[in-house]
């Protein structure tokens, strides 16, 4: 087993980096479940404790498959899911958060996922109709239950973080953070480190953009979500581009992947940030682990910044609907 270090969302321990698990049921093209458990497994070995995955993701299947990899292997997972999310991908956004769908969608999720506890339960989106401490009210009766340990939110801004820490102790916030997505760092990210929740960032490298591994949209499936999305659309896309080629200069010059520099970066924000880069395939899970040897100067981090400043992002993260859920 790989010596990945472990770090500390709250109380929660978990391994440094852990694995997003979204791209294996939906998303991004045409999935395999035979090379997803392989991934998962693999990762397991390597000593990847924390796995993400949400009700939302394939209408159920992320977590179905999740429940089947870590059959027999329960006590080495640290295992968090999400919900919220109402409807199927490509319906209209629908978020609920009242107190018996909290209720509803966790028993379904223990099923699915065939274990009698969840480690880390959020709140995908907050529900704008139902204030936050019904929500999460409902979310720590499920932990007097000994139905779900630790209680998260994912994309709440700080209001919100503070108004659902104040109803039972938040242990970990999920929001995207990258080099081309940094809209917490000013008050989001304070806030958590002033009442000891730790950070878990999903789409750490872009979506992938940020590997280098991306020139177009022409060579992804017709079904992949990055082809509807702001950053990836003509005319933006060539200006992302003239990022990423500096990231690659930079990566070079460490010996060292694009993706594995801007991860590092990640890794870098402090040692209660856990990133969740996804994967489907053993190779990319392994170079994603490599980041966690990878060392930053204050130099370094620096010419990365310069490289890739915020306001030189060209588009949104998401479409106008998607982001009235964001940092809510």
């Amino acid at each position: 087993m790989t010596d990945v270090p472990t770090r500390h969302l709250g109380s929660l321990a978990v391994s440094a980096q852990g694995l997003g698990c979204m791209g294996m049921s939906h998303g991004y093209g045409a999935t395999d479940d035979a090379q997803s458990i392989a991934t998962l497994r693999h990762a397991l070995d390597l000593g990847v404790t924390f796995l993400d995955t949400a009700d939302f993701y394939g209408a159920g299947h992320n977590e179905e498959l999740i429940g089947r990899a870590v059959a027999g292997r329960r006590d080495e997972v640290v295992l968090a899911t999400k919900f919220g999310f109402a409807n199927r991908l490509g319906e209209p956004t629908r978020v609920r958060g009242d107190a018996a769908y909290v209720r509803q969608a966790c028993e379904a999720s223990l099923r699915r996922l065939q274990v009698d506890h969840i480690d880390l339960y959020y709140q995908h989106r907050v529900d704008p109709q139902v204030p936050i401490e019904e929500t999460v009210g409902a979310m720590a009766e499920l932990v007097r239950a000994g139905k779900v340990r630790h209680l998260g939110l994912s994309e709440a801004g700080a209001r919100t973080v503070r108004r659902a820490h104040a109803v039972h102790p938040i242990t970990a916030l999920q929001s995207e953070w990258s080099l081309w997505t940094r809209d917490l760092e000013s008050e989001i990210a304070p806030v958590c480190r002033e009442l000891g929740i730790g950070m878990v960032p999903f789409s750490p490298l872009g979506r992938g953009f940020l590997t280098g591994r991306y020139r177009s949209v022409e060579g992804l499936a017709e079904s992949d979500v990055r082809r509807s999305q702001p950053r990836f659309a003509d005319g933006n896309l060539e200006r992302n581009l003239a990022i990423v080629a500096k990231l690659n200069d930079l990566a070079a010059a460490k010996g060292v992947t694009a993706g594995q520099l801007a991860l590092a970066w990640v890794q870098h924000r402090g040692d209660d940030v856990v990133p969740i880069p996804g994967t489907r395939r053993q190779r990319y899970l392994e170079e994603n682990l490599a980041a966690l040897a990878v060392e930053l100067s204050p130099e370094d981090l620096a010419a990365i910044e310069a490289a890739a400043p915020p306001e030189q992002v060209a588009g949104t993260r998401y479409d106008a609907t998607s982001l009235t859920f964001v940092n809510s």
